[in-house]
């Protein structure tokens, strides 16, 4: 025997819907339900706080942020719309515990509920640390941070870039302290140091003084400090933004950190070139202090006089103690004089015993001196003058061979005078400096020459390189062959 289903006595269970005795409510449609499903949950909660992690974070192309809150036990989708998210104050990362505020409000499309934040912030001072500390291993890992990338500051910057408040006392501590050391030129690059805005203002300010042009009309700084002053780990976020500390780490200028106090510490103070534990002691470590170089250079130049003068000192004593050891001139001549004087005596000695045998020779001889004696002398010489022949035949043949050799001289020396053909007819050239005119490109050169004949000198002036050729003389009825001798042509 078959079933019998249990509704089988059930009038309403059929195949078409049919309405029941009574009943006056229409059946809903998907979307009707859906929009009192809506209205209902927006009139019951148009306003709440939820307290969770974030987690699926997405950044939509039309800047629409899509995410998800969660907990231990439930999960909420959420979605920010691109007014809100350009309000935020830090980067939304999965992970990060926040605190969002804003209304429960249901997507049919998907028949699921979530809220639509208005606002959201993170929870706690712990759970921003926690975001600090992330960002920081984040950057870290990408060698932002390298202490191989630190440049050196300048010793003296002739110009300083200061990115601050223009209206807080950060400016002002450092303006002191630069003109108590060294007076400087300081632009100031005015930013919101807190708040919202204030991370793309610093950002904008370091990468600004970065692109200024070296010869621009505002001077480019040498070096650029970041400052603000103290404040709790809230007040200096702006600093802790990944786009501050990407600015800091690509600039081409090195900069000083001075953001809070002693015990603060920020992510730029990482990336910048130089922490500096307060804004005053960044305006020190940028400039030293002018009465200490003064006196720095006047010890040095005090050394360098020193060290200049110290190999002549050391000469004098040198040379003091060595005179001392040499021996008095007295003593150095003492030998000599004596043999001087031993020498002299000796000599007169010496004199006085030449004179006496001189004279004893003289005696000797003076019998030999006779007149007698010296014309029998002078007689034999004359003797021996006379027995000498001079013959005439050998002296004029000496003379004619003498006559023969200077005349053949005096031939050759009229063969080499250069004025000789002149009695021929030929001319002798020169400049006006005297020098012989040898060719007729060194004669265009000149402006006159002189001509010298046999019976006097001609000064003409020269026609020139680019002067015509002299016309050639007019024929006669003269023979061919036969020239007038008392005429001579044009030598050009």
């Amino acid at each position: 025997m078959p079933e019998v289903p249990p509704f089988a006595d059930d009038p309403s269970a059929g195949l078409l819907a049919k309405g029941a005795p009574g009943d006056n409510a229409a059946p809903l449609s998907i979307t009707e339900i859906s929009a009192l499903l809506k209205r209902t949950v927006e009139d019951r909660f148009g306003f709440v706080r939820v307290r969770g992690e974030l987690s699926g974070v997405k950044r939509a192309a039309s800047g629409h942020l899509y995410l998800a809150l969660k907990d231990e036990g439930a999960r909420l989708d959420g979605v920010m719309w691109k007014g809100s998210v350009q309000r935020l104050g830090f980067r939304p990362e999965d992970g990060i515990e926040v605190v969002a505020t804003g209304k429960l409000t249901t997507y049919p499309g998907r028949s699921n509920y979530q809220i639509v934040i208005e606002r959201m912030e993170i929870a706690g001072e712990g759970a921003l640390l926690a975001l600090l500390a992330k960002t920081k291993a984040r950057l870290e890992a990408e060698g932002l941070f390298d202490p191989r990338r630190k440049r050196a500051l300048p010793f003296l910057p002739r110009t300083i870039g200061v990115v601050t408040s223009p209206t807080g006392a950060v400016i002002r501590d450092i303006l002191h302290r630069l003109a108590d050391r060294w007076p400087s030129h300081v632009l100031v690059w005015p930013v919101l140091v807190q708040g919202q805005g204030a991370a793309e203002q610093v950002a904008a300010a370091v990468r600004g003084f970065s692109a200024l042009p070296e010869d621009g009309p505002v001077p480019r700084p040498d070096l650029v400090i970041v400052a603000r002053g103290g404040g709790s780990i809230e007040d200096l976020w702006a600093f802790n933004e990944e786009v501050v500390v990407r600015a800091v780490a690509d600039s081409t200028i090195p900069v000083i950190s001075a953001v809070g106090h002693e015990t603060d510490t920020t992510l730029i103070d990482f990336a910048a070139d130089r922490r500096a534990p307060t804004p005053t002691a960044a305006a020190e470590m940028a400039v030293p202090v002018r009465a200490e170089l003064a006196a720095q250079i006047a010890d040095l130049a005090l050394r360098q006089r020193r060290c200049a003068l110290r190999p002549v000192q050391l000469g004098r004593e040198r040379l003091e103690a060595r005179a001392q050891r040499l021996p008095r001139p007295e003593a150095l001549l003492a030998a000599r004089i004596q043999q001087l004087d031993d020498l002299g005596e000796r000599l007169r000695r010496g004199l006085a015993d030449r004179i006496g045998v001189a004279a004893q020779q003289l005696q000797r001889h003076a019998g030999r001196l006779s007149a007698p004696l010296l014309q029998a002398q002078r007689r034999h010489a004359q003797q021996r003058l006379d027995h000498v022949r001079l013959r005439p035949d050998d002296l004029l043949r000496r003379v004619a061979q003498e006559r023969l050799r200077v005349d053949g001289l005096d031939r050759v020396r009229r063969q080499l005078d250069p004025k000789a053909p002149l009695v021929r007819g030929y001319a002798l050239v020169t400049g006006p400096d005297g020098h012989v005119v040898r060719t007729r490109a060194e004669a265009a050169r000149l402006a006159t020459m002189t001509l010298e004949f046999h019976d006097g000198a001609l000064i003409v002036a020269a026609a020139g390189p680019g002067a015509p050729p002299p016309a050639p003389p007019p024929r006669s009825a003269r023979p061919a062959g036969r020239t007038d001798p008392a005429r001579q042509g044009d030598l050009f």
